[in-house]
């Protein structure tokens, strides 16, 4: 019997936003099950209303319990997202995150694996030495991994793993929404409803968790409202996140 050669995509969503965590999310297919991938438009979750990736999203979920598909993201919070930019920076957080992701995963991996990275790097050879590195049991014979930009956009698998990642981060920016009881928007500089929502977000006697104290938005909102230094956050330890 020969062996299944699997895809494998990874992809993130939320790297620039002031506000809420920053997700990882996983896709793993058989590659004969690509074909599935395009009858249902699966691809970069940009291209999609938000009504269209919940459906893909929930479509994506069904698969994993129906078929040898495996789908799974990491969280990554706002206190983590400050300690590694005061440290060695964003893009060797998503490096660690990759890694790991793609570690949780390793005993699934058949010998035959095709992985694809949406590169989180301008240089997307380094990116993809980076989490190399950083994998159990690599090289492997017969698998391959390559990063890219654009790759949600150019590759079904990762795009399947970019609407992942992106569905899961939306329902915890909703949930949040809920729980502070105002609007907060998509948490991005550039969404005037999160930009409104900053007062009650920054305030001098305590900067609320899921804000990224270390974004130049905040650092800007901060010295035009408050006389203070703005506060750094207290690190948070080497572990980035929690397996």
């Amino acid at each position: 019997m020969s062996e299944i050669m699997r895809i494998v995509g990874v992809d993130e969503a939320g790297r620039g936003p002031v506000l809420g965590p920053l997700v990882v999310g996983l896709l793993s297919i058989p590659n004969s099950d690509e074909t599935m991938l395009i009858e249902q438009n699966i691809s970069d979750s940009k291209h999609h209303s938000t009504k269209k990736r919940e459906e893909q999203y929930d479509w994506i979920l069904q698969m994993s319990e129906d078929r040898d598909w495996y789908v799974d993201t990491i969280i990554c919070p706002p206190n983590k997202i400050d300690t590694a930019v005061y440290g060695e920076g964003l893009n060797l957080l998503e490096v660690d995150l990759f890694a790991a992701i793609l570690n949780r995963h390793n005993a699934e991996f058949s010998t035959l694996c095709d992985i694809t990275l949406d590169a989180c790097d301008v240089n997307e050879q380094r990116f993809t030495n980076r989490i190399s590195e950083r994998l159990n049991d690599w090289p492997r014979k017969g698998c391959s991994i390559s990063s890219e930009h654009k790759a949600d956009a150019n590759h079904r698998i990762v795009g399947g793993a970019s609407i992942v990642a992106k569905v899961v981060r939306d329902r915890i920016m909703k949930e949040l929404q809920v729980e502070l009881g105002f609007e907060i928007g998509s948490g991005y500089p550039s969404d005037p409803t999160t930009i409104k929502a900053l007062p009650e977000l920054i305030r001098e006697e305590a900067i609320h968790p899921d804000v990224r104290w270390s974004w130049a938005t905040v650092e800007r909102f901060w010295e035009k409202h408050y006389s203070s230094p703005l506060p750094k956050r207290k690190p948070t330890g080497t572990t980035l996140f929690s397996l």
